[in-house]
């Protein structure tokens, strides 16, 4: 049975994805998508078919048959490979094609290229290279929460209209939680606003901590957990470059200190992969994991619920902020306040990023 064949617009050449930030792991999914038809995505503005092969090998082509260039999302997957949809020519996961129907030569140059790709803790990681032959210099990130019995996760994806680092800045500032997820993980609005933000950095990672004793537990937590009254809370953000990791949650007061590292009680633990597609779209991969009350043992039902409402609302927010920003234009002039401060040290990262890229491929031409 074949696949929708899903056309993607605003698709350049490879050259266009040295606009992003090169040599690094990107998410691409999460191994629970692959099942048994392939899958068209683009990422830094490179068309993609992913698919697991009958051996269970994940495997990334560029999505386009070498014959008469009709994506490879459009065939079907079969043992050893993908099929293409219009003359039946089989890819195996390096790219190579290795049956022709009705033909028994098949000519060396009847490849397309394969992307490395790492499937870890049930995440799919793609290398991007800058170099179109390069293979990765590091191994792809751990995200160990995933296979952690402690822990039961939901995950899901997105298509943003907007740019990518618009999210990074959204996550990195979760103040805006008071405002936008009232009814689900929100809180106090001038709690949020006010409390201390550390934020620190190092290479190219950047941490934000905040840490709000005797929060009232929005809704969510007390769906989740036997909080009473109060709660202390904390949150904690590690931005990289391709993802972020989100540690949140609270103790009943009187418990463990929030800021200990082998603090109990009611802990969310979210990754947010970001992957552009193009300069003007991402997609945006997302898991929850959630601990679990004895007696409440079902929490994580909800908690994967509300998680998914409040990226609704979130993307409804950003969506928003780019159409005004396009609008606006020139005049969208923005200014900073003291929650912005780890959205901007991550965009300085990014910036920095590509000013190196840029000198190195100045260097080699």
């Amino acid at each position: 049975m074949t696949t929708t064949c899903i056309p993607i617009k605003n698709v350049g050449s490879d050259a266009d994805s040295h606009r992003f930030p090169l040599d690094q792991w990107y998410v691409a999914g999460f191994s629970s998508e692959l099942a048994d038809k392939p899958i068209a995505r683009t990422f830094l503005n490179r068309k993609v078919v992913l698919f697991r092969t009958g051996a269970g090998q994940v495997a990334a082509l560029e999505d386009r048959c070498c014959h008469r260039s009709l994506p490879l999302s459009c065939g079907t997957v079969e043992g050893a490979g993908v099929r293409c949809g219009y003359h039946g020519l089989l890819y195996a996961p390096n790219g190579q094609c290795i049956e022709i129907p009705g033909q028994e030569r098949i000519p060396s140059k009847a490849r397309v290229k394969a992307y490395p790709v790492v499937e870890k803790n049930q995440i799919i990681w793609i290398w991007m290279a800058r170099d179109e032959d390069a293979e990765p210099t590091r191994p792809a990130p751990d995200y160990p929460f995933h296979d952690d019995p402690r822990y039961k996760f939901g995950s899901g994806n997105y298509h943003y209209r907007s740019p990518w680092q618009l999210i990074h800045d959204n996550l990195l500032d979760l103040s805006h939680l008071g405002y936008v997820h009232l009814q689900t993980i929100g809180g106090d609005a001038r709690l949020h606003m006010n409390a201390p933000m550390k934020v620190s950095s190092e290479g190219d990672r950047v941490k934000v901590v905040r840490l709000m004793p005797d929060s009232s537990p929005p809704p969510t937590y007390r769906a989740a957990w036997p909080f009473g009254e109060k709660c202390e809370r904390w949150q904690e953000i590690e931005f990289d470059l391709t993802h972020l990791r989100i540690w949140t949650g609270a103790v009943e007061p009187g418990t463990d200190a929030i800021d200990d590292p082998d603090r109990g009680g009611f802990h969310m633990r979210g990754f947010h992969g970001i992957t552009p597609e193009t300069e003007e779209t991402c997609h945006y991969f997302w898991s929850m994991s959630s601990t679990k009350h004895p007696d409440m043992p079902d929490n994580i039902d909800a908690v994967i619920q509300q998680t998914a409402f409040t990226f609704d609302e979130d993307r409804t927010i950003i969506e928003a902020q780019y159409r005004n920003m396009l609008a606006f234009g020139d005049k969208a002039n923005w200014i900073d306040i003291h929650v912005d401060a780890g959205a901007n040290r991550a965009r300085r990262i990014v910036g920095e990023l590509l000013r190196k890229q840029a000198a190195a491929e100045a260097a080699d031409s």
